[in-house]
């Protein structure tokens, strides 16, 4: 068993993580016209990538002419991306709490985890509506499935602490 203090800096460490990562996660939606502008010619470039994974290079040109075409005739098409940014950022601002007292707020921590497994589900429905790829389907439910790990790990450790109580 791990003391005190070194799993409360564990904990604070796998939340910061999950936190930093949520943020950031939704803050690059944001400027998806300018990444795209970036990315399209690195791919145009690579024309191994054209050869190795042609469904990657056609989707990415699909969504880099869509995200043009629309942003630029209609751009509060982009105002939508805005928001999915807030929610992000909004969602790991209540990490503060658990930072600040992880036993008291562990339900946050639970919270996170059922949003990281409803990931799943909602990946499979709604990607196949929008007609989104499958591949591109595994990499947005590999997200659930990877950041569920730092908040696993910071339960586990607040379990822990309430043992030692």
């Amino acid at each position: 068993m791990q003391n005190k203090t070194t799993l409360q800096r564990r904990i604070r460490l796998m939340l910061v993580f999950f936190m930093c990562a949520l943020a950031a996660s939704g803050l690059t939606a944001i400027p998806l016209h300018w990444e795209l502008g970036l990315l399209m010619p690195v791919i145009a470039k690579a024309a191994q990538w054209g050869v190795s994974f042609p469904a990657f290079s056609e989707w990415i040109a699909r969504v880099n002419a869509a995200v043009q075409n629309g942003y630029g005739q209609y751009p509060f098409l982009a105002y939508g991306t805005d928001w999915l940014a807030f929610g992000h950022v909004a969602i790991a601002l209540a990490f503060f709490g658990p930072l600040r007292d992880p036993i008291r707020n562990i339900w946050v921590i639970e919270f996170g985890m059922f949003a990281c497994l409803l990931v799943i589900p909602w990946t499979l429905l709604f990607e196949e509506i929008r007609e989104i790829p499958f591949f591109w389907q595994l990499i947005d439910m590999s997200f659930g499935i990877l950041v569920i790990i730092p908040l696993w790990m910071a339960r586990q450790g607040i379990l822990e602490l309430t043992r030692e109580l």
